[in-house]
């Protein structure tokens, strides 16, 4: 008699002859290993353990491949995207400082103009973000001079004095 097991993706459960094995739901690595190893050594037909699993047949394929060259390591999810600056490139940047060094009250917007110019692919948002990582952002309040200090004034009293009744003055009459 054959050992057999199977695995509910959905209860995301391995059985087998004796018991059973939970798998945590983040555990994407296992379920991805336990497809391999149904589709290499207990069945046919790899299109049907693909499905059951949530993935296509190439898809099983290039899992196949990653776990041959790599081992379970090699099945981890990987982060998907760029895997570099390819917009904010080390000349791009030189470039945003060097245009922010020869013309101080330059507009991100306006280097994004000038850098545009000369042919490099660089959005507003970028250019934003090199000038705060650098620290150039411009202050919006402007320096005031250093005041010296002062000897300490007469204090003033509280309460202006109040005029007499008689002494306000009037307006001035046209003429």
């Amino acid at each position: 008699m054959e050992p057999h097991l199977n695995f509910n993706p959905v209860s995301r459960q391995l059985t087998g002859p004796t018991g059973s094995l939970q798998m945590l739901p983040a555990d994407a690595p296992a379920c991805r290993f336990l497809m391999l190893v149904e589709g290499e050594c207990l069945h046919d037909n790899i299109a049907a353990v693909a499905a059951k699993y949530g993935y296509c047949r190439q898809r099983y394929y290039q899992l196949l491949e990653r776990f041959k060259l790599g081992g379970l390591q090699a099945l981890q999810t990987r982060k998907t995207g760029p895997k570099s600056n390819y917009r904010r490139t080390d000349q791009a940047v030189r470039q945003v400082l060097r245009h922010l060094f020869l013309d101080p009250d330059a507009s991100a917007a306006v280097v994004v103009q000038k850098l545009r110019q000369t042919h490099f692919p660089i959005s507003l948002r970028s250019v934003r973000r090199i000038i705060a990582d650098y620290g150039l952002q411009k202050k919006t309040l402007s320096p005031q001079p250093p005041t010296q200090k002062r000897a300490p004034a007469a204090p003033r009293p509280k309460h202006p004095p109040s005029p007499a009744a008689g002494a306000r003055r009037r307006p001035k009459s046209g003429a």
